[in-house]
């Protein structure tokens, strides 16, 4: 049963005479964790490893960054994951109205690392002295051609030794697997209790909005901006996340 604070997700349950481009707005930001665990697979798992990986790799006296922490799953799974000195976790999200529920849910949290919350694009933050910088499903609603200049930004900024985990949704090079895949992904969220027309509706409002690219695109994107590896650890349909390491 979905409970009081985490409110199922009807927004597209009823025919809108325009879908209009989706929109991390306050009525997404109420809904936000069924809407995520009921259209992502794998997104517990993802998040969950994000927090060892973070436990592994964190440094003592860093920074650790969730880009597009949205209601900070990411950034909670990290804190109660460290176990060095003196680290400090920046989440950074452009909606205020995620930031807003972001801060209520980190608040009830009793980690003692400290959590700062910026309402930025993404692009716009300077990394410093990182060793962890978390993606988890933001490049892909990052503009194209400046993602890789995103990518170099983090490389510049982070502590050798580092590591970056960056989960997207992802499309296939051939297009009998990218369309099982997406066909994969329907059935996913249909078994989940999204209606044919919720998921009509919630495509129409992705598309321009999310862009996604192959596998084979972002790690060559990695690798040109400067990390020394990278690679798949976790992927379930057109869902996936790497980890780049400097």
């Amino acid at each position: 049963m979905t409970s009081v604070t985490n409110p199922r997700d009807t927004i597209y349950a009823d025919p809108l005479s325009e879908t209009g481009l989706f929109a991390f707005d306050d009525n997404v930001a109420r809904v936000f964790p069924d809407m995520i665990k009921r259209s992502v697979p794998g997104y517990a798992t993802i998040v969950a490893m994000t927090g060892l990986l973070a436990g592994r790799y964190a440094t003592p006296g860093s920074a650790l960054y969730d880009l597009g922490c949205s209601l900070g799953a990411s950034t909670l799974a990290m804190r109660q994951n460290l176990r060095q000195p003196e680290c400090r976790i920046i989440g950074v999200d452009n909606s205020a109205s995620m930031l807003d529920r972001c801060r209520s849910i980190i608040d009830t949290d009793t980690h003692d690392t400290p959590v700062d919350l910026v309402c930025a694009n993404l692009q716009d933050i300077s990394i410093e002295d990182a060793s962890v910088v978390v993606l988890n499903f933001t490049l892909q609603f990052i503009p194209l051609e400046i993602r890789d200049a995103v990518l170099h930004s983090i490389y510049q900024g982070m502590r050798p030794g580092g590591i970056m985990v960056l989960s997207e949704k992802v499309t296939f090079a051939d297009p009998h697997l990218d369309e099982l895949n997406i066909d994969l992904h329907h059935q996913f969220k249909r078994a989940n209790g999204y209606s044919e027309l919720e998921v009509a509706q919630k495509r129409n409002a992705l598309e321009n909005v999310l862009l996604p690219e192959t596998l084979l695109q972002h790690k060559t994107r990695i690798t040109e901006a400067g990390f020394s590896s990278c690679d798949v650890w976790f992927q379930c349909f057109n869902f996936a996340s790497l980890v780049a390491l400097k």
